[in-house]
């Protein structure tokens, strides 16, 4: 019943692409679509394998992905081996079982039942994937979209196939994301010893107050499509890493911003400004924008997504903007509307990470069936 999707699922776990390697991922399924008659256009730039491949002409869907995938972690506490799908159950465990090699195998199964079927469908089927998402990001998907940009590129849909449900297949779809803000902070004193304070100024006593209230502070109230913007304290430590009896001159703090589209890089960066100026904080910061927010406001192709989703799996999925980034970052100014829907997101990035069987044969089945409503 599943045999199709299972086998390509197998195939692109059991290769160790450890991002940004594509290890030969990616030519599997270009051969599949070349029997399909698809145009290939290999895109790869330093360690980075990218594909641009297309079929038919008119209103267009774009199948985003990425071959690429997390380290394994620990590898003793994983069950199996994480390049060796294995199945227990009903569930196959392995590295990229659901981010993402099971949704790019029911994508392309889906194309390929559905080319069978309708050979001289209207519209255009396009995929564009990469092996840098997991990593950098520098020479994946943002580089291939700016090439097709200059060219004058344009979607009607693109479906981003990251793992999107939280408790059952079908619950959620993304049409947006939240940007990324990352600080690198350095906060000042002055060296001394510990039994004369008066002597010295220790940062970690200054900055105590800042970190209480950076921690809680409220940039934005969210809206319909956006939770609050939040900060998180990833990592404090100071520059004496030699004895206990040192005051030492410097603390580092790096924090990371998560922040909707009600407000923009630099005013959160003026926000961080005056609360460092209402402590009189001796200080030193650099930013690093990873990302910023988007959102596809919910149109034609989100009822179809929805409708295929209820069919399958009779629930009625809910439109979120949480968890991490995605490619899709990079692509949604080229495309009417920009979505992303796939498997459950629970194992994802962790040991033992595994995909049920029956969801992604529902997934392809939802895939296959945009499809027919989109070009029949």
């Amino acid at each position: 019943m599943y045999t199709e999707v299972l086998n390509l699922t197998k195939k692109l776990v059991d290769i160790p692409s450890i991002s940004p390697k594509d290890l030969g991922c990616q030519e599997i399924l270009i051969k599949r679509l070349k029997l399909l008659g698809f145009n290939i256009e290999r895109m790869n730039f330093k360690d980075t394998n990218n594909f641009w491949a297309w079929r038919g002409y008119g209103k267009t869907i774009t199948f985003l992905g990425h071959t690429d995938v997390v380290p394994e972690g620990d590898i003793f506490s994983w069950k199996t081996s994480p390049f060796i799908s294995t199945i227990s159950n009903g569930i196959l465990y392995g590295r990229g079982a659901v981010d993402m090699k099971g949704s790019i195998a029911a994508m392309l199964v889906a194309v390929e039942n559905f080319i069978k079927n309708n050979p001289n469908h209207k519209g255009r089927i396009s995929f564009l994937i990469t092996s840098d998402e997991e990593s950098t990001g520098k020479y994946g998907t943002k580089k291939v979209v700016s090439i097709l940009e200059k060219r004058g590129e344009k979607f009607n849909y693109c479906l981003v196939g990251e793992p999107t449900c939280e408790n059952i297949l079908g619950d959620c779809i993304k049409n947006g994301r939240r940007g990324s803000l990352s600080a690198d902070l350095t906060i000042y004193g002055v060296q001394g010893h510990v039994a004369y304070p008066n002597l010295a100024s220790n940062p970690i006593h200054l900055s105590a107050p800042f970190l209480v209230e950076l921690s809680t502070l409220s940039l934005d109230k969210g809206n319909d499509f956006f939770d609050p913007t939040i900060i998180q304290i990833s990592k404090v430590f100071s520059e004496n890493n030699y004895t206990t009896n040192m005051i030492p001159g410097k603390l580092k703090v790096f924090f990371n911003i998560r922040f909707s589209s009600l407000i923009t890089k630099k005013m959160i960066i003026n926000s961080i400004k005056c609360l460092l100026h209402k402590y009189s904080i001796k200080y030193s910061i650099s930013w690093i924008c990873h990302a910023k927010p988007f959102i596809s406001l919910p149109g034609t192709f989100c009822k179809i997504l929805s409708n295929c989703i209820y069919e399958y799996t009779h629930i009625i999925p809910t439109f979120k903007t949480n968890g991490g980034t995605s490619d899709g970052r990079f692509i949604f100014h080229l495309s009417d509307e920009t979505v992303e829907f796939g498997l459950l997101n629970s194992t994802i990035h962790k040991v033992n990470e595994c995909v049920n069987l029956v969801d992604l044969l529902k997934l392809k089945n939802i895939y296959f069936n945009i499809l027919n409503k989109l070009f029949l």
